[in-house]
């Protein structure tokens, strides 16, 4: 519920309407029972439990990098169910990466969650809890978050939205828009929609290849909505929000890497505010897919960056803990089954 909603249900149980302002910062400092809340009385604490239930993610296994700290949490949600997320630091301070479904429907070859099939949505209040167990566990504030996790944020649209109004809120976590990003596959109907609320998020487009005959390979969505569908929907964007859109693009070895891919890249992304994020593959057991060598993503580079397109390379992080969505759980779920 957000402060508003909150607000309604105080003045139906007899409660002062400032009531309402005392519980939402208590559910925002991600305390996971009634009984937390000690500045309320003991029998008011007993009829918002009859009532209600808080959601929170439990930490079922966490993986911590001795490369770079990052810290890879398995989260086991109220029915059961677990999703992944992943806390990074950075010089700015820290970021988590967090889920938005329980699996994924999109099916997109070159990753881990898909594999997994998909259970169902988040609740907003599942995505907020993440960020809140993360919080608490690292005991720093988190300063930037990124919907990349399990799932497709636009295919949980209304829930996400929700999300990012609790997040953004100056009452509760005051994380701002511009320190959030959503990654999408290329949803375009949302996009355009996204587009018109001007939310000032960032925008992140898994392009991952610059044709149709490539990206069909290793993106079903791209049957339905193409590279040019996509890339129009992703100019309005641009033109609408005034926002740099980040083009992830997996570096696959003799799939999207050759000298040809980057020109067609570059004269697709002409004109643009944009910004190509590019990514070696991670080795998901199963796909057959190998990551570009150095040498061939810094050529890549060049001739992005030759065409006058800006381009980075991620850093990777956590890869001694299996950092990338969907590998975590994937692995638990098969030793549960050989249990």
């Amino acid at each position: 519920m957000n402060l508003a909603e909150i607000r309604e249900v105080m003045v139906s149980m007899g409660q002062p309407s400032f009531r309402a302002a005392q519980v939402y910062r208590w559910l925002h400092r991600g305390v996971i029972s009634f009984e937390q809340m000690s500045d309320l009385s003991k029998d008011f604490r007993s009829q918002l439990a009859e009532r209600f239930y808080i959601p929170y993610a439990q930490i079922l296994r966490k993986q911590v990098s001795a490369l770079d700290g990052t810290v890879k949490y398995l989260f086991r949600l109220i029915d059961g169910e677990c999703v992944e997320s992943v806390l990074m630091k950075y010089h700015h301070g820290y970021s988590v990466c967090i889920s938005s479904q329980v699996g994924c429907k999109m099916g997109c070859t070159f990753c881990a969650t898909g594999k997994s099939g998909f259970s169902r949505n988040l609740r907003a209040s599942e995505i907020l809890s993440q960020v809140q167990a993360a919080q608490a566990d690292c005991g720093t504030r988190i300063s930037n978050i990124v919907l990349m996790g399990m799932g497709e944020p636009l295919d949980n649209y209304e829930n996400v939205l929700r999300f990012l109004e609790l997040v953004s809120s100056p009452e509760g976590m005051n994380i701002g828009m511009r320190h959030i990003s959503l990654s999408t596959c290329g949803i375009v109907d949302k996009i355009y929609d996204l587009a018109d609320r001007k939310l000032q998020l960032t925008l992140s487009i898994s392009l991952h290849a610059p044709n149709d005959r490539i990206r069909v390979r290793t993106m079903p969505i791209n049957r339905r909505w193409g590279v040019e569908k996509l890339l129009e929907a992703c100019r309005y964007y641009g033109k609408t929000t005034g926002r740099r859109i980040s083009f992830e693009y997996a570096m696959i070895s003799g799939v999207n890497d050759s000298d040809a891919c980057a020109e067609e890249l570059a004269q697709r992304l002409h004109g643009m505010l944009s910004h190509v994020n590019l990514i070696p593959v991670n080795n998901v057991t199963g796909n057959g897919y190998v990551k570009s060598s150095p040498e061939r993503i810094k050529r890549f580079v060049r001739i992005l960056e030759g065409k006058g397109i800006t381009a980075t390379v991620r850093r990777t992080l956590g890869s001694d803990i299996d950092a990338s969505c969907g590998q975590l759980r994937r692995r638990v779920q098969e030793e549960e089954v050989k249990v």
